[in-house]
């Protein structure tokens, strides 16, 4: 399994540093993970790009669906732009009709803002009713890479559709399985020829006190770990078999 770009998701700068630490490939800069990740602010943007490490943050301006308003794509147009003006080279965006149904004219408005940008479409494909038409989609819009989990919960259980969704993808588009890798998961996904993984790589963070009381945190926060980083990339790399 060697040569598999091993991409981590972080929330915070701790995380930036224990995901580049551990040897990441790319990092996907987010707020908020325990939401499945939202915009991540400015000055965490230009951390990272400061950093020297691939980083591309996804474009997500809110929790919940991905059916979005018209001022909602306005902010997520300006976002593509600060991403692009502190050097970032890529952004991860996706956005859907209310049943779940990729917006294509969505898309196109914000690839069209992402222009010469690297793009990843996110895991809104999952909540879409035919996956292999949303693969198709995605690569007729020109996109460089879905992030998806075959439509299940975890990568490992949707690995038959991720392998549907591989042979339609073709070469020049990426599948990248992403939601509960890991070392010990790893093995489900082995068949597959995968290109890039996805993973948080991340340990529980202490939770309790006044913060919890006030709800000032969820109980249930996480922080990606560089020894997991390292121990994930060394799996791939050692040519782990199921």
């Amino acid at each position: 399994m060697a040569d598999i770009l091993l991409e981590v998701c972080v929330d915070d700068p701790a995380g930036l540093a224990e995901a580049i630490a551990g040897g990441a490939d790319r990092i996907e800069l987010c707020a908020a993970l325990a939401l499945g990740g939202l915009t991540p602010s400015h000055g965490l943007m230009q951390m990272a790009a400061q950093s020297g490490a691939l980083c591309y943050p996804i474009i997500r301006p809110r929790s919940g669906d991905f059916s979005y308003t018209v001022a909602e794509v306005e902010v997520m147009r300006a976002d593509i732009r600060a991403a692009r003006s502190f050097g970032l080279k890529g952004v991860v965006l996706g956005a859907s009709h209310p049943d779940g149904r990729l917006n294509e004219a969505v898309l196109r408005v914000l690839l069209d803002e992402a222009a010469g940008l690297d793009t990843t479409l996110h895991r809104c494909i999952d909540l879409t009713p035919d996956k292999i038409e949303a693969v198709q989609i995605a690569k007729d819009l020109g996109f460089r890479r879905i992030l998806t989990s075959g439509g299940a919960l975890t990568a490992a259980e949707g690995a038959a559709a991720l392998a549907a969704m591989i042979k339609v993808a073709g070469p020049d588009l990426i599948i990248m399985p992403g939601s509960g890798v890991s070392v010990e998961t790893l093995p489900k996904l082995c068949h597959l020829p995968l290109r890039e993984i996805h993973a948080s790589c991340a340990s529980p963070l202490p939770s309790g006190g006044a913060a919890l009381a006030f709800g000032f945190q969820s109980g249930s926060e996480k922080r990606t770990n560089r020894a997991k980083v390292a121990a994930l990339k060394a799996a791939l790399a050692g040519g782990v078999r199921g």
